[in-house]
């Protein structure tokens, strides 16, 4: 069976910690890049959209959606409760 393309994004919150998000698909790089800066609204507003997204590829091309892309927008919003809704989140890089 062929496997989607994953891709994880290293995020730097506010206060200096890092966290991975993962996708299943590259679609996410439609709504981040690497540099980009956002607020913590924003990361989750967009980071919710793409991970919805991704799971809908993963349904289109394998007939189910991925449920980790529903743990990873579980961990998202555990990930920006923590902060400012103001405060900056920046993407950090893309990795392998």
């Amino acid at each position: 069976m062929d496997s989607m393309p994953e891709v994880q994004l290293e995020l730097e919150w506010p206060d200096g910690q890092c966290s991975t998000l993962y996708s299943p698909s590259t679609v996410i790089l439609n709504y981040f890049k690497t540099g980009d800066s956002m607020s913590v609204t924003e990361l989750e507003s967009l980071g919710t959209k793409a991970l919805r997204q991704a799971s809908e590829r993963v349904r289109e091309r394998f007939g189910f959606s991925c449920t980790r892309t529903d743990e990873q927008e579980a961990q998202l919003r555990e990930w920006v409760a923590r902060y400012d809704p103001k405060a900056i989140v920046r993407v950090m890089n893309q990795l392998p």
